[in-house]
């Protein structure tokens, strides 16, 4: 079975607390389709999304990302 993945680059423009951070990778991790969240420490306004795009839209990734507030768009890859 072949797999289709997806990278994607989130740039969230405010500068959030760790607990903030922690609170969008969840988000982004609950959803369907998200394979990994990677956003470190040293670059915290990126947050890169490997995910399956049969399974999950790069729009449904960025509202997820947004809620609660936080302002990002999609950078892309």
């Amino acid at each position: 079975m072949d797999i289709q993945m997806a990278d994607v680059l989130l740039h969230i423009d405010q500068t959030l607390t760790s607990d903030q951070r922690d609170a969008v990778e969840e988000r982004l991790r609950a959803l369907d389709g998200v394979i990994s969240v990677h956003n470190p420490a040293e670059k915290p306004h990126l947050t890169l999304v490997e995910y399956r795009p049969d399974k999950v839209a790069a729009q449904a990734l960025l509202r997820a990302a947004q809620s609660g507030g936080v302002h990002a768009e999609l950078v892309g890859l």
